[in-house]
């Protein structure tokens, strides 16, 4: 049993030196990749049948939500995120269609004054962010948004995981 031990200690001690804490921080990390709001957006209006018609559209400029949507996407998901979220809206046409259509402008519930998120073009990241982030874009959502907007779009969207009170 001992000389196993010792054997372990050994072989340990030959191992390459790996190193200490300040020399990993001391390397530089590759620079995140930045997400530029007008790009993501531009990709976000490819898809006509899943926004409204600037005319119909609440908001001509859904920025503020798009920005805290955008916070929430971490630094290892930014690069190819504009494909991501085309291949997440293709994914999920048919359910971003009859989410346009059931409470999109125009609609009964619409009319009500509530709903109003869906049919940006905004509403795509921030779907795509309830289903790869839903803590996280709730958190954010929290601290600079009125979260009655985001309760309404999760309601409709029905997220795998209901983070609403």
């Amino acid at each position: 049993m001992s000389a196993a031990s010792s054997a372990m200690l050994l072989a340990h001690f030959q191992q390459p030196h790996s190193p200490a804490p300040a020399e990993a921080l001391a390397e530089d990390p590759a620079p995140a990749v930045e997400l530029d709001a007008k790009d993501i957006l531009a990709a976000a209006e490819r898809f006509p049948w899943a926004v409204a018609a600037p005319g119909e559209r609440h908001w001509p400029d859904g920025g503020d939500f798009l920005d805290v949507a955008l916070s929430t996407v971490r630094p290892e998901e930014r690069e190819g995120y504009i494909e991501r979220l085309e291949a997440f809206v293709e994914q999920h046409r048919a359910r971003l269609e009859e989410m346009l259509r059931t409470h999109g402008p125009g609609s009964k519930p619409a009319s009500h004054g509530r709903y109003a998120l869906i049919g940006q073009p905004e509403t795509l990241v921030i779907v795509e962010r309830m289903e790869s982030a839903p803590f996280l874009l709730r958190g954010q959502w929290e601290k600079e948004l009125e979260t009655v907007f985001l309760d309404d779009l999760e309601f409709v969207w029905g997220p795998r995981i209901r983070l609403s009170r």
